[in-house]
């Protein structure tokens, strides 16, 4: 019997786009035969739109032009997808929700939330795990009792933003160069190197248009890499791959314009270094109380080869460059298989 699936794409954020591409690989991968999918496209107004031609539609945009609203039902009883058609409303029984979204309101425990009000599985981390990921300032507190290291930071609130304050603030305590990160972006949105104070107020500026809350990070000279983690309370992670970017370092040009960026799936380095990133990695997923899926991205410190944590993302790219699926694809495991496999880790965190 098949199983009825829905899988959800674009959304408000700022990766409406990335989710977009991310979403191709779900529909292209997911057998047919198992599941009875519908296809919902959430413009980035915020309209739920039912995507009737799969990836064409998709591809051309042509989505976004559908009549038929469809969208998930907080009742509990019902655990259905409503699409309202002109002849009248259609429930849509739902097994599973796969929330191809990333960013705000998709990544941040915000659909997630909606999903456990209607008790529907869906693949992916919960409320919690969601909404401390998403925001850089407090997966550093929470990750701070692990005692991994993380790079030396300051918040700033945009109400309270005081460039005097700031600019001596950085640099008695971190010194230049520093990166500026809304605490609420993903894929490199907003984020830019600084190198002096003036190019630190032009940073936050750019910051503040993504996020009212901004880090501001002392700058980590080393390698990126990253590392793919997988299960429920029973969690594997994946070898360690490396970003090699095309530019001074990895931002939203570099990763999804500049075909001169590239990744490595088996990133040379010590053993002891290796296995020092997949234990953290799982021990920082945990430490978020993470399910499902995730990326954890790592620096290794050029001068001490000290592994330093950077940031960790509940539902990671799935386009054709995206390095978490082909990091769990080196380990044996096919793309539809891991469809399959998110797929039960949903189910089994619901009962």
């Amino acid at each position: 019997m098949k199983q009825n699936v829905v899988v959800i794409f674009g959304g408000q954020s700022t990766e409406h786009d990335i989710s977009k591409k991310s979403v191709l690989t779900f529909l292209q991968y997911m057998d047919e035969n198992c599941y009875e999918v519908k296809v919902v496209g959430i413009t980035k107004e915020g309209k739920w739109l039912l995507v009737e031609g799969g990836k064409e539609d998709i591809l051309s945009g042509k989505w976004e032009k559908s009549k038929v609203p469809a969208m998930l039902l907080p009742d509990a009883t019902l655990k259905s997808l409503l699409i309202h058609r002109e002849k009248g409303l259609e429930y849509f029984k739902v097994d599973v929700v796969i929330p191809v979204l990333h960013g705000l309101y998709g990544e941040d425990g915000s659909i997630q939330g909606l999903l456990k009000l209607a008790k529907i599985p869906f693949v992916g981390c919960g409320v919690l795990a969601s909404a401390v990921s998403m925001d850089k300032f407090y997966t550093k507190l929470v990750v701070e009792p692990l005692a991994i290291r993380q790079a030396r930071y300051i918040g700033v609130y945009k109400e309270s933003y005081n460039r005097e304050v700031i600019e001596e603030e950085v640099a008695n305590e971190l010194g230049y160069p520093v990166f500026v990160k809304p605490s609420n972006a993903g894929s490199s949105i907003g984020v830019s190197k600084a190198v002096d104070g003036a190019t630190l107020h032009e940073a936050l500026l750019n910051a503040f248009i993504h996020d009212r809350k901004v880090l501001i990070e002392e700058h980590i000279q080393g390698r990126e890499v990253e590392c793919a983690v997988i299960g429920n309370l029973e969690v594997k992670a994946s070898d360690v791959g490396e970003i090699l970017s095309a530019d001074d370092f990895y931002d939203f040009d570099s990763k999804y314009n500049n075909p001169e960026s590239k990744t490595i799936l088996s990133a040379d380095m010590p053993e002891a270094t290796r296995q020092r990133i997949r234990e953290a990695a799982i021990a920082i997923f945990g430490a978020v109380d993470g399910r499902g899926l995730s990326r954890v991205d790592f620096f290794i410190e050029d001068l001490t080869g000290e592994v330093v944590f950077n940031e960790i993302n509940t539902f990671p790219g799935f386009t054709d460059i995206s390095m978490y699926p082909m990091l769990i694809e080196a380990e044996g495991i096919t793309r539809s298989e891991l469809i399959d496999h998110l797929i039960q880790l949903a189910i089994d965190d619901c009962i």
